[in-house]
């Protein structure tokens, strides 16, 4: 290798390297994009039969993933603060505590303030733990937030630009291609994720819609007392939580029966804990074993062996944190498929033949 190549070699490495650590930096933005792009590309395909523009589809597509999951999100911290406050009115919270000046003590008397009342309040001192708790507090609430906002950032523009350009990028990779090996391999690894990851999302809102269904249901023949509270908030956040391996929807309907429970036992009405148990036992049933065993396989992906997907989902949070619930899916299949088509071809194994063509069938190349 000459001195001109070595030198060219050399900058690419440093490149390379600089390319890696940026990435490494932000990977779990990035991972989020790809489990985006390859969720929302199929429907972002079909849009074009409207003969829409790409910049269009592209947003259409990011909006139909983001705008509701925004929304749920959004409306649960609203759920979240009216609940706090609603149990901060009901219950002796500052009473329990023992501190007559509490922050709690001084906002619960601020049941239904008004702005005069606020004002009066700002101007007695009543704000001024709070206040000051939120100054100290304000460099890693400001950190937080800057955070999540360049992460989400991030991850809209690196998704709307695969949906874009992703094609692009196929074919700049394509032009490395020896034997036809790296076609082979980037045309089934594209395709497997797109089956697992577009899996994913369909089990998400199908596991959304049955959990809904089931707790409206329970809801209409369950008493006043041991009703679910906000019935579809409680079945949308299912569905999101079944991605979470091992604990799963756990999450969310154990501490809806939890919530049932304790009400009705400090009352001491023992007979409606009969309706939580039904609860817990149609749930675990209907919205938590059933699909997993019926839905799971056929949106598990074509190739990829389900059990190494749900121990990819179960190692992948413990590896490499909350990301590792989208990363370790992606390494598994790009290792799989790894193994099924280039390695075989590196190592000089012919792939097994499909099936025979009968003698009198003329083939391409004799034409």
């Amino acid at each position: 290798m000459d001195e001109k190549r070595f030198v060219v070699a050399l900058f690419g490495l440093a490149v390379a390297l600089v390319a890696g650590y940026v990435a490494y930096r932000f990977v779990a933005p990035l991972t989020v994009a790809v489990f985006l792009y390859y969720s929302t590309r199929r429907f972002y395909h079909r849009l074009e039969r409207f003969r829409l523009p790409s910049r269009v589809r592209a947003v259409v597509s990011l909006s139909v993933i983001g705008v509701p999951l925004i929304g749920l999100v959004s409306y649960t911290l609203v759920l979240l603060i009216l609940e706090a406050r609603r149990f901060i009115e009901t219950y002796p919270v500052a009473d329990t505590i023992g501190t007559e000046n509490s922050v709690i003590g001084d906002l619960a008397e601020l049941s239904n303030p008004t702005m005069d009342e606020l004002l009066a309040a700002y101007r007695s001192g009543q704000f001024d733990p709070l206040i000051d708790l939120v100054s100290e507090q304000a460099s890693l609430l400001a950190s937080t937030l800057s955070g999540l906002a360049l992460n989400l950032l991030i991850t809209v523009i690196v998704t709307y630009y695969l949906l874009i350009d992703g094609s692009k990028l196929h074919d700049w990779l394509l032009r490395f291609d020896d034997d036809a090996i790296v076609r082979e391999y980037l045309e089934t690894a594209d395709d497997e994720l797109e089956a697992v990851l577009y899996g994913n999302l369909l089990n998400v809102i199908a596991i959304s819609i049955i959990a809904v269904v089931t707790y409206l249901a329970y809801n209409a023949v369950a008493p006043a007392a041991v009703e679910i509270p906000y019935p579809t908030l409680a079945g949308a956040l299912t569905g999101v939580a079944s991605l979470i391996p091992v604990i799963g929807m756990k999450i969310v309907y154990i501490p809806i029966a939890a919530a049932m429970s304790i009400p009705i036992a400090l009352d001491g009405d023992l007979a409606l804990l009969a309706y939580v148990a039904g609860f817990l036992a149609v749930v675990v049933v209907v919205v938590d074993t059933i699909p997993d065993i019926v839905l799971r396989p056929y949106l598990s992906g074509e190739t990829t062996h389900v059990g190494l997907l749900m121990l990819a989902y179960i190692f992948g949070p413990v590896v490499f944190g909350f990301h590792g619930l989208f990363l370790a899916p992606i390494i598994l299949v790009v290792a799989l498929t790894f193994a099924d088509t280039a390695l075989l071809r590196l190592l000089g194994v012919e792939p097994e033949p499909g099936p025979e063509i009968p003698a009198d069938q003329r083939r391409l190349e004799e034409f």
